[in-house]
This record gives structure tokens, sequence and C-alpha cells, in this order.
């Protein structure tokens, strides 16, 4: 009998290293526990973020002799004619991003790095599944926006506090399930029956939740590993955490 291997169609791009000292241009809130800043300089003026789950390096000053501290976070939003890039930040640490996010006001500067790439992920699959925890919902928005008519979108956030939970914009047909915790997520997310055709997973959070999630989609519902990708933007215990633990 002949079989055929499942094909990777995400493109990796790569670009050109490069920091630049923005400064604050808007702040707007997301919800209570959530708030987006847009950046604004003319050293944006080549940046590029072509996939939905980019991540920039965020770098704030050191306080005295202090070194200063990286994040990353993805790029939410760029437009190349205002030279304007805009992150949403995840007020609910208290770490140093989330403490100068709270604080943020126009006027005020930071430095960005990167992205050093892009993972692009086409469009046309049959289906996405788009699923993780509050640090996953500035790229879930990105692509959700990015989606065309037609698509079908099925997408599993953990987000606890119901104010939080923001309309989110797509001219996809989506399929969206709001849940309060971890154990929650992961029950719906093995509850969740993948439909039939080819279709792309994409899962972002905690590490330890991530790490199950891969098991599941993998192991129990045999999803092809050409078709996914399952990234750790956090975890418990650890002041800066970023991993692939599979997929493309």
């Amino acid at each position: 009998m002949n079989t055929t291997s499942p094909v990777r169609r995400v493109q990796r791009v790569r670009h050109d290293l490069k920091r630049r000292e923005l400064r604050v241009a808007r702040v707007e809130p997301l919800g209570p526990h959530f708030v987006a800043v847009t950046l604004a300089g003319d050293g944006l003026a080549d940046f590029a973020s072509d996939g939905f789950d980019d991540h920039v390096k965020l770098i704030f000053a050191g306080d005295g002799s202090a070194e200063a501290v990286r994040r990353d976070y993805t790029p939410r939003r760029f437009d190349r004619a205002r030279r304007e890039l805009t992150i949403e930040f995840d007020l609910h640490g208290r770490g140093p991003a989330a403490s100068w996010a709270r604080h943020a006001a126009v006027g005020q500067t930071l430095v960005v790095g990167g992205p050093r790439g892009s993972m692009v992920v086409p469009v046309d699959y049959d289906w996405h599944l788009l699923a993780g925890d509050g640090s996953a919902l500035p790229a879930v928005r990105r692509r959700l926006e990015e989606l065309p008519a037609g698509a079908r979108a099925i997408v599993l956030l953990e987000v606890p506090d119901q104010a939080d939970r923001v309309p989110l914009e797509s001219a996809a047909d989506v399929e969206l399930h709001w849940v309060a915790s971890p154990d929650a997520w992961l029950a719906a997310l093995r509850a969740q029956a993948l439909p039939e055709g080819e279709g792309y997973a994409w899962c972002a959070g905690e590490a330890s939740v991530m790490a199950e999630a891969r098991r599941v989609l993998v192991d129990e519902k045999g999803h092809p590993k050409e078709a996914m990708r399952v990234a750790a933007y956090w975890k418990h215990g650890k002041a800066d955490h970023h991993e692939e633990l599979g997929g493309d």
C-alpha cells in the first residue's frame, strides 16, 4: 500500500537583526489585565514581521548598575506607512515587562530588537487550531485578522477573568471556546475533535501545559508534526523563558 508523508508547508524567512530605539505613541487598555502599547519611530522604516507568532526582544534599561532586561513579545500589529509597532502586554505578572507596561506613557522610549526571522504559515489550510493562554492572545488575534473569509478556525483560550475576554475580529468562520484554568484548557483540547482535511495546529502558553498539549496532539490525536507548532512562552518559577517544543 502506498502512503504519502505529510508535507511541511511552513516557510522560514530570515531577517537582518537590528535594534531600534522607539518612543511610545499610544497606550490603550484591553480589558482590566491587558494593555496595547504602540511604539513609533523612523527606525521602523525597514522593520519586517511576516509571521503571526514572530517575537521581538523588548530591552528594558537597568536601574543604575543593573543590567538591561530582555523579554520576548509578539508584534501584534505593524503599520509601515505610520511607522508604528503595537505590542500587547499581559499585566497579571509582576516582572519588569508588565511593570513597564503598567506605567507606560506617551513619549517614553524603549529599545526593540529583531525579529530574527519569521515562520510563515499558509492561510489555505482546511482548518486552523489556535490555542493557548493569555500570553498567546496577541498572536491569536493577529492570525485571526489574517485569515480570509471561508477559512475555518477553532480557537481555545484560557483567560480566567471574563472581563478580559474581549471580542476577536476575523473574516474567517471562528469556533471560539473560553476556559478559566489550565486543567480546563487541556480537557477542552482533548475533547476537541479535529476536523477532516489538512489542518494546522498552533499552541502557546506555559511550558508544562504546552508539553502536555504537544503530547495530546501528536500521541492522542495523531496530528502530523509537519503541520503544527507548540511553544512555551513562559514557565512557572523562571523569569525569562521561550522554548519551541516541537512541530514545524
